[in-house]
């Protein structure tokens, strides 16, 4: 493949880790970086914890693009595509190699009422100066984001209202039942579940039963959907975001996609998957990149993410939807693990509580395949590496 030219449209960190494994690779042709904002590329994890909590103010990558020879178009946004062009708000930019990274964008709710979402550096700074002792914030969705939200706003003093459609926290991320052990961290919180708002109007909530819950900031964190509006004329396969196959190439010849907007084939569970999570942006793009040169490399992970939520450590690890049924390590009091299995007893998924051990042997036995004696599985003091059968 003769690639002399590659534009990567998005400078979050899958864009940015994209153009890095390119060069590690020997690519010595033009590299031309798009990014939204006018900020140079950051992780976006910490801006829910420490930068909202005042811990830090920035989370940039550390990274030299001057180094890397890449021509970085700050705060230039990505139009439309064409075979060989990307169409922007700073003209067209012709290309022979391309790397979709544009993300995600958060979903808002109806209503003229101000919406805070937490997505980038500015919104975290933002949200952050809102969050002061007596503020009443009204927080829409108890997924990881709204959790963490919830957790900032509570440590600054202000008088939260956590309002969740679901029945338990999380309950969309790993089902009610296992939501239903973090809903005691909730102490303090008015945690409103089975509870859907209508709109959000000024001076706070609208829910659908018509009361108004009365906030000086809302919060809306009910999830994101991909950044791929600009490629909707575009004779590309979308799906839940940019079809690509094992290898993450997609339809449209010479170009790969990568990241939140990425939607790739797995082997290992035989669906197809798009992770919202700051390890597949880390570790995807060696593997774009080699596609992107020509190379036959596949891409199949065991997805992994963390939340730093009420004083606790959620991690975890899999694709619980190929478990069937689901056992519990440990007491809901203490640190505690969950871990999903298969009909063959291999494991699936884990979540581990403020069991960092769990996690991590874990990760490793889902990637290897092994099968597990659950007998020994359900003993919190046996170690899941001598579950291993």
């Amino acid at each position: 493949m003769n690639v002399n030219h590659v534009v990567v449209v998005g400078a979050g960190l899958a864009g940015l880790r994209t153009v890095e494994a390119l060069r590690g690779r020997g690519f010595t042709g033009r590299i031309t970086l798009i990014g939204q904002e006018r900020h140079r590329p950051y992780d976006r994890p910490p801006l829910s914890k420490a930068v909202l909590l005042g811990d830090a103010d920035t989370s940039y990558v550390d990274t030299d693009l001057a180094a890397l020879e890449v021509d970085f178009w700050a705060g230039v946004t990505a139009k439309a595509l064409r075979p060989g062009v990307v169409e922007t708000t700073e003209g067209e930019l012709g290309y022979d190699g391309l790397v979709i990274a544009t993300g995600a964008e958060p979903i808002m709710l109806p209503g003229d009422g101000p919406q805070q979402v937490l997505r980038t550096l500015d919104d975290a700074h933002e949200l952050r100066a809102m969050l002061v002792p007596g503020a009443r914030v009204a927080i829409i969705g108890a997924g990881w984001i709204g959790a963490e939200v919830a957790t900032a706003a509570r440590r600054a003093g202000c008088v939260v209202t956590v309002i969740e459609a679901g029945p338990a926290p999380l309950a969309t991320a790993v089902g009610a039942e296992i939501g239903a052990r973090t809903q005691r961290w909730y102490d303090g919180i008015d945690l409103r579940l089975n509870t859907m708002v209508e709109s959000v109007d000024e001076g706070g909530v609208r829910l659908v039963d018509g009361e108004f819950v009365e906030a000086h900031v809302v919060v809306t964190g009910i999830g994101v959907r991909p950044a791929i509006e600009w490629l909707a004329a575009a004779d590309i396969d979308l799906h839940n975001g940019v079809v690509v196959d094992e290898h993450l190439r997609a339809s449209l010849p010479n170009t790969v996609a990568v990241g939140d907007c990425a939607a790739w084939w797995s082997r290992r569970w035989q669906t197809r998957l798009r992770v919202e999570h700051w390890d597949t942006a880390l570790n995807a793009p060696e593997v774009a990149a080699a596609s992107l040169l020509g190379e036959d490399v596949v891409y199949d992970p065991v997805p992994y993410f963390w939340s730093e939520q009420f004083k606790h450590m959620v991690q975890y690890a899999g694709h619980h939807p190929a478990g069937e049924r689901m056992i519990y390590r440990g007491d809901p009091e203490g640190p505690w693990s969950a871990v999903w299995l298969t009909a063959a007893d291999t494991l699936a998924a884990v979540l581990a509580v403020d069991r960092p051990r769990d996690l991590v042997q874990g990760r490793r036995i889902i990637d290897a395949g092994h099968t597990l004696d659950t007998e020994r599985l359900v003993d919190p003091e046996v170690s899941l590496r001598d579950c291993v059968v």
